[in-house]
């Protein structure tokens, strides 16, 4: 897809109209250019993992030292080609983008939407997510080092639930831990889940961990952020660009690179990630077609 500043190109069935693609969106040097040119290249690895989940933008309009802001309902000017999904809150229906196809993500791209934050559910069952998470949080004072370590003993307890876990880098300073699950639990179930496993590694290393929600209390620990599994929450998606210097990606890893602690955030960035694809594949295939049972955490909790 040849860019200009501003220009439409085809994609699929539709025209799509880019604009401001000189805008500056990293200090690096990175414009919208780049961030629609990524997202055209990764398309076929980001969207099965999107897919039929609600998203919420959030947007940079003067790049990544620029104000930002969240937009979960679709605007009303969106293309009617992209497709909504309605979700009924307590106080509102909100109309969010499903983003299934490529066309709709260079849409969103061109909105300078960065990161990709999505539901932890899909549209077919919203009140049974198909995914639990694990958020690692380093606080001031904790090392990338510790957040590797904790990683591996939150796989350790999960393992012995019989749970297999997939770790990422958040592209910040973290790491999250998908865990695929069956669509039978409600939010408040898997929220009850993840919470246990996270008491039972702050009660084996609580000089390193802690669930303590202020963060003036959390200094030289590890944040177990169990509660990204509450209904409505969103998490950044791998393959995800993150709005950071160096334009890092969310990037699935291997539980063997988690445990030699060689890593960086700052290794996987939109100059990298398809040199590691193209030699690794889709570390998070195994994402899409397992669904495991919680009922033995369940059980104990």
């Amino acid at each position: 897809m040849s860019i200009l500043n501003e220009s439409y190109v085809s994609v699929g069935e539709h025209n799509l109209k880019l604009t401001n693609l000189n805008k500056l969106i990293w200090p690096e040097g990175l414009t919208k250019a780049h961030l629609v040119k990524y997202y055209t290249d990764i398309a076929p690895y980001i969207l099965p993992h999107l897919r039929n989940r609600p998203l919420v933008m959030k947007r940079y309009p003067d790049g990544i030292e620029g104000e930002a802001f969240y937009q979960k309902k679709c605007p009303d000017y969106a293309p009617p080609w992209i497709k909504r999904y309605p979700v009924e809150h307590s106080e509102k229906v909100v109309n969010y983008i499903i983003c299934n196809d490529q066309p709709t993500l260079l849409w969103l791209a061109n909105q300078a939407c960065i990161e990709m934050h999505a539901w932890l559910a899909r549209v077919e069952s919203l009140e049974t997510p198909d995914l639990a998470v694990m958020d690692l949080d380093p606080a001031g004072g904790a090392s990338f080092e510790d957040v590797l370590e904790i990683a591996l003993l939150v796989k350790r307890f999960l393992d012995e639930f019989r749970i297999k876990s997939y770790p990422k880098t958040s592209g910040a300073s973290g790491l999250h831990l998908f865990v695929p699950v069956k669509q039978v639990y409600s939010w408040r179930q898997v929220t009850g889940a993840m919470k246990y496993v996270a008491e039972l590694v702050v009660k084996v290393h609580p000089d390193k961990t802690t669930m303590e929600r202020k963060v003036e209390k959390r200094a030289g620990k590890v944040y177990l952020d169990y509660l990204q599994n509450g209904r409505g929450k969103t998490m950044a998606f791998q393959y995800g660009l993150r709005p950071l210097p160096g334009a890092p990606v969310s990037t699935p890893l291997l539980w063997e690179e988690v445990a030699e602690g060689r890593i960086r955030p700052g290794h996987f960035t939109i100059d990298t990630i398809f040199e590691r694809i193209k030699s690794m594949g889709d570390i998070y295939a195994g994402v899409l077609n397992t669904r495991q049972s919680l009922d033995e955490i369940i059980k104990d909790n």
